[in-house]
């Protein structure tokens, strides 16, 4: 399948830099949200980490102007039109189910729905569809302009073709796609969000402290940044999700999200987006 309209559901941190991405490998985008608040947020990100890599010399004065030809939408009118979807909304598996049965039914005919979940069975996603040949997880990395992985996930009826087109579409993108199963968390999360929530069970009962538990992992271990930095950039909200989806989907109370972490969540400490996490942000 030829792809060259790329519909992107959500503005957020990942949609808007799956937005960019997309328009500087050439494709056409629309980015939509149903929040106008979001739009004009994800055209200001846009426009700040395009003038960077420019300056950078990462991408070209041609690769620049092409992100200023995003189409930001509120609606999905121009739904139609797209040759691709990848929807990257909350992390709320009934939020996604409700997303993907509306896409289908709006969605031209042999369109590959994709999604960014982090966590969530593409298996039960495509269930919501009519086409479960076409629907398949498209996980990529945050920020998704500099990381170069992207997790390729296939549901139980996801064709070989849509897993060969998504994977030329990665590639095209200046992505390294690698293929997982479906099954909680993938590989990533899977991994990293138990660690991150295990240094969160070191704070908690005061081992160290979040400066001390990030030194150690990063001058020990020779992570680029700690498990607590790390989980400020993410979202305390989306590691808390992944978790209780972990603990929930595989049965096992080693994946219970620690206290602490619940506590920031209510109290709205979320990371670098709310200004408050595990640090304090401007």
């Amino acid at each position: 399948m030829d792809i060259k309209h790329i519909f992107i559901l959500g503005a957020g941190t990942m949609g808007n830099g799956i937005a960019q991405v997309a328009a500087t490998s050439g494709y056409t985008v629309t980015c939509m949200d149903v929040m106008s608040a979001a739009l004009e947020k994800a055209k200001a990100t846009i426009a700040k980490s395009t003038a960077k890599l420019l300056e950078k010399e990462r991408i070209t004065l041609y690769q620049k102007a092409a992100t200023e030809g995003i189409n930001f939408v509120s609606d999905f009118s121009t739904l139609g039109e797209a040759d691709l979807v990848i929807e990257a909304a909350t992390e709320n598996p009934e939020l996604k189910f409700r997303i993907f049965k509306e896409l289908d039914e709006k969605a031209s005919e042999g369109v590959i729905l994709a999604t960014n979940t982090s966590s969530i069975s593409i298996t039960k996603i495509a269930g919501s569809t009519r086409r479960p040949d076409k629907v398949i997880g498209m996980h990529f990395m945050n920020p998704v302009p500099l990381m170069t992985l992207v997790e390729v996930i296939r549901g139980l009826g996801t064709s070989d073709e849509t897993t060969r087109t998504t994977m030329e579409i990665c590639k095209v993108m200046g992505k390294e796609p690698v293929e997982a199963n479906d099954s909680p968390g993938f590989i990533s999360n899977r991994i990293l969000c138990p660690m991150i929530n295990e240094a969160i069970f070191a704070l908690q009962e005061g081992i160290g402290t979040p400066e001390a538990i990030d030194q150690v992992m990063k001058l020990g271990m020779n992570h680029p940044m700690g498990p607590l930095t790390l989980c400020d950039l993410i979202g305390l909200d989306v590691v808390l999700n992944v978790m209780e989806i972990l603990q929930r989907d595989l049965g096992d109370d080693k994946y219970r999200p620690a206290y602490l972490l619940k506590k920031m969540v209510d109290a709205g400490y979320l990371g670098r987006k709310t200004g408050r996490g595990f640090y304090k942000y401007d």
